[in-house]
């Protein structure tokens, strides 16, 4: 089969169904982007640049519309240039979020088209206006609206979405939820998995150690932001670090924005360490900024107590690789994350934005023996259960099948069949 991914970040969530997909002879496979270093041998890229920012005067409620449209006029030109070339897609695969697919159907009107739709944004309900301390006022909520525009000139396609949880596909129009696919996404198991050696070894993370019989907290984020409750994990850690002397606490994440307010002349690291300077032991706490795939997943793996917390907005991949590796997890109770997390189960749900409870259950899971071997355990069997990635991957050929009529490879395996069988 011919397949065309589109994705601005190659290869963006792509990356281990392409690496399936060369396992497999027959294929070929183009993927339109910006440029940047990535490569898979095998894989032919084709880039675009970045359009320009929107000029002032534009509206700018719809700033992000006209990069949008400007995008997506760009990558339309390299697609008819791809179809002069002789190249026909059999399926085109992208994400809808920065409105790279939105003139596709006029390249190939006879292509299906499977879109990633990650999120719909609500003035109520979910992420906005959820924490008082960050208030949003009536006046924003055009411009939330507004956030949704690609989204419906997505949908006004007529053609075939996808989204990883239930949740998420939850948060968009009843009208529009037929149009859009549950998809689950996974975790390499073999990659992802616990490792007792990590455990039970003098670690070490640059010049920060733990010993072994001290204990491990860890949180990590792609940056550290209030989105993602490091304000709530930070004014934890002076109840933590003074109940129990033998606590290290390390927390991953940049000092970008991912989601949410930036500080005009601060990063939210430095804002909240400034907030609590002298409340709390910072030698035993380390915030190493962003680490290597390595040193991340040796942290899950050595981790007493594994910190997850967020807005109910859309669940991180982290979540599932701390799951697949047996962390203890401490998690935000909200929604989206309770479609991964089972109170007592396999984590801990602690409310979204209470410091000291926070800090009560992680001491919780780091004193109770028996709780915390049954929490790791059940973190890992649910892991097997549900994010085995051969069952993102057979779902994923299984709806690709189904749109283009083609005999399509399914990964094998029990968990796999089951789960296709199940969608």
């Amino acid at each position: 089969m011919r397949y065309l991914f589109v994705h601005q970040n190659f290869p963006g969530q792509y990356l281990h169904i392409i690496r399936h997909l060369l396992t497999q002879p027959g294929h070929e496979i183009v993927f339109l982007s910006e440029p940047n270093d990535n490569a898979i041998p095998g894989v032919r890229r084709v880039v675009y640049r970045k359009p320009a920012p929107a000029k002032e005067a534009v509206h700018p409620n719809i700033r992000d519309l006209d990069v949008a449209m400007r995008r997506a006029a760009s990558v339309a030109e390299l697609a008819r240039n791809l179809r002069h070339l002789g190249f026909t897609p059999d399926i085109i695969i992208g994400h809808h979020g920065w409105g790279d697919l939105l003139e596709l159907v006029d390249v190939w009107p006879n292509t299906p088209i499977l879109g990633y739709f990650e999120f719909f944004y609500r003035t109520e309900g979910q992420d906005v206006g959820c924490d008082p301390e960050f208030p949003m006022g009536v006046e924003q909520f055009a411009r939330i609206r507004a956030m949704n525009s690609i989204n419906l000139l997505a949908l006004s396609l007529e053609q075939h979405g996808q989204t990883p949880t239930s949740w998420q596909h939850t948060r968009y129009p009843a009208w529009a939820q037929e149009q859009i696919s549950v998809l689950p996404e996974g975790a390499r198991l073999d990659v992802c998995r616990p490792d007792p050696a990590v455990r039970e070894a003098p670690f070490a993370l640059g010049r920060f150690g733990v010993k072994p019989g001290e204990k491990l907290v860890t949180y990590v984020s792609r940056n550290l932001e209030p989105y993602r409750g490091f304000h709530v994990m930070m004014r934890a850690l002076p109840r933590l670090l003074k109940a129990r002397p033998d606590v290290r606490v390390v927390m991953v994440g940049g000092d970008d924005v991912s989601y949410g307010a930036r500080l005009a002349n601060s990063t939210w690291r430095a804002h909240f360490q400034q907030e609590l300077a002298g409340k709390y032991d910072t030698s035993r706490v380390l915030l190493p900024g962003q680490v290597s795939y390595e040193d991340y997943l040796r942290l899950l793996q050595r981790s007493d107590a594994h910190v997850y917390l967020t807005y109910p907005f859309v669940a991180s991949w982290s979540l599932r690789e701390a799951l697949a590796c047996g962390s203890p997890m401490v998690a935000a109770d909200v929604e989206p994350v309770r479609e991964f997390v089972t109170d007592g189960r396999n984590g801990l749900l602690t409310p979204m934005l209470d410091p000291a409870a926070l800090a009560d259950n992680i001491l919780r899971v780091l004193e109770d023996e028996k709780l915390n071997r049954r929490l790791r355990s059940g973190a890992r069997r649910y892991a097997e259960r549900t994010l085995d990635m051969n069952i993102h991957l057979a779902a994923f050929a299984a709806r690709v099948a189904e749109l283009t009529g083609a005999a399509v490879e399914v990964p094998q395996g029990r968990s796999a069949r089951r789960r296709v069988a199940a969608l």
